[in-house]
């Protein structure tokens, strides 16, 4: 979802963007503007002197200009930790027992999981993302199931070994995970 977001967020801005900048240009080369538009012609000013020092004088302009400012910085600061953000984890705390701890790489325990699944009867292809932090993580695990099995059972079947393996062998108390499947078939054809 947020993915969706930040391209619509992204394509709206871009179009807005692309139409006034296009229309300034035009303008300024020469093309006649419709009525309504902000300036008439190539040497025209945008807003004029008295425009421009309008609210200067009046002691709720600078305080709102610098407001509004701030706020637009602070937006674009968060849109871009938003998209900067990981969403997968690179490694996770193992807690070795002696009191040190160790770190495990998170894509090492993705491919081992993925390759366990993978390998469960029925499954054709297995995607494995991990999630959260480094004390506390969670697997996002994508199953491309062949037709004939059941998806109750292939669940099951995760569950029990591929899940319960990953969690012993990283030594977590838990390793809640999101389970997508689909399977793999013949898409419906007309038949005449």
């Amino acid at each position: 979802m947020p993915g969706t977001v930040n391209r619509v967020l992204l394509a709206l801005v871009g179009l807005v963007l692309l139409a006034v900048g296009g229309a300034v240009l035009a303008v300024g080369l020469g093309v006649r503007a419709p009525s309504w538009w902000l300036h008439d012609g190539p040497h025209d000013r945008l807003l004029t002197a008295a425009e421009r020092t309008r609210w200067r004088a009046d002691a709720w302009w600078w305080p709102t200009v610098i407001a509004v400012l701030a706020l637009l910085v602070l937006l674009a600061l968060w849109w871009l930790t938003a998209v900067l953000r990981r969403r997968r984890l690179g490694e996770l705390l193992v807690d070795t027992g002696d009191g040190a701890g160790a770190l495990l790489r998170g894509r090492a325990l993705e491919g081992v999981l993925a390759g366990e699944a993978g390998r469960l009867d029925g499954v054709a292809h297995a995607q494995v993302a991990l999630t959260g932090s480094r004390e506390a993580p969670a697997a996002r695990v994508r199953l491309l199931l062949e037709p004939h099995v059941d998806p109750a059972t292939a669940l099951d079947h995760l569950t029990a070994r591929a899940l319960v393996h990953a969690r012993e062998s990283a030594a977590l108390a838990k390793l809640p995970a999101e389970v997508r499947m689909r399977g793999t078939g013949h898409k419906a054809q007309r038949v005449s």
